[in-house]
């Protein structure tokens, strides 16, 4: 019997662990996680989603707070795998690791490479406007997703996707993409598709700079901006100083959009009107509608229930 480490660590992770315990052909032998960390308000430690299933599943975790460190690796070597898999585990892995497995070490990547390799493919692709995205089943080499490629399975991304839905279709995907092809990675016989570098391109993790919106944008580009931050860290601007946060927000059909003649002159991020649709923002080429928002140190609510207790003033400035 084949056996495998399996090394991931957010909820994407999961459906590929899961079918992996689900077949009689291999044995997940140990699960390599990232450590726990402080989550909350209450800053409480908190096990990664992959951890906790694990251990709901019986299986030994290993949570190395440097996987390149020789102690981590020794410890993945002890095991034995044959075959190492990982998914949006959250470290390069050094070669010392990679050699271990006589069958390879292959990863189940939130995007089409060669575009979108890093650490938030996921969240940059919806960000970006993207009408597809999809899922790559690799080989892992030394550099940042840089692999041989075995297959690939394409997504659609509508406009009523969020980066938090498109993880959900992507984690089943892989899963699935991953569970077609174990039997040819076991076999020893999985194709090898090298990466045509020069399409690539690169999904860094995402910083706080990247979670400021700018009204200076088109409102095409806010709109996705807000989505591709959606449910994770969320969109923000600033109003009076404070954090404000958008978790909705809309493009106003073609009718809608006709900006009054008073509201032209207006800078990008100046409130327009407000009302029961939300709350109208002056943006780079036209307006925006947000339509739910979150104070700060306030909970979530409506923008048209937050303009209606606040009353938002038209030249109201955001940013």
């Amino acid at each position: 019997m084949t056996r495998i480490v399996f090394m991931g660590t957010p909820d994407f992770a999961v459906p590929s662990l899961r079918l992996l315990l689900e077949r009689e052909d291999v044995r997940v032998v140990a699960v390599v996680s990232q450590p726990d960390r402080p989550k909350g308000r209450k800053r409480e430690l908190t096990p990664p989603p992959v951890k906790a299933f694990a251990l709901e599943r019986g299986l030994p975790v290993l949570q190395p707070e440097r996987m390149r460190a020789p102690e981590a690796v020794e410890a993945v070597r002890e095991l034995a795998p044959d075959l190492i898999v990982t998914a949006a585990y959250g470290q390069i892995l050094p070669k010392s690791l990679l050699d271990i497995p006589r069958l390879g070490c292959v990863n189940v990547h939130g995007s089409l490479l060669p575009r979108y390799r890093g650490g938030a493919p996921i969240q940059r692709s919806v960000i970006d406007g993207e009408k597809s995205t999809g899922v790559t089943l690799m080989f892992m080499a030394e550099g940042l997703d840089t692999g041989d490629m075995i297959a690939r399975v394409e997504l659609p991304i509508t406009d009523a996707d969020t980066s938090g839905t498109m993880f959900d279709k992507l984690s089943v995907a892989g899963a699935e993409l991953l569970g077609e092809w174990l039997p040819r990675l076991i076999a020893g016989d999985a194709p090898r598709e090298p990466q045509d570098d020069a399409l690539s391109t690169y999904a860094p993790n995402l910083t706080r700079d990247d979670e400021r919106l700018d009204f200076g944008a088109t409102s095409r580009q806010l709109f996705d901006r807000v989505r591709g931050l959606s449910p994770m860290a969320g969109a923000f601007t600033m109003l009076g100083g404070e954090v404000f946060k958008v978790w909705g927000i809309a493009v106003p059909s073609e009718a809608d959009a006709k900006l009054a003649a008073d509201w032209k002159a207006a800078a990008p991020g100046t409130v327009l009107d407000s009302g029961a649709f939300g709350i109208r923002v002056r943006s780079g080429d036209g307006s925006v509608v947000l339509t739910e928002v979150q104070p700060a140190g306030k909970k979530r609510l409506s923008a048209a229930d937050y303009a209606r207790g606040a009353r938002l003033a038209p030249g109201t400035t955001l940013g």
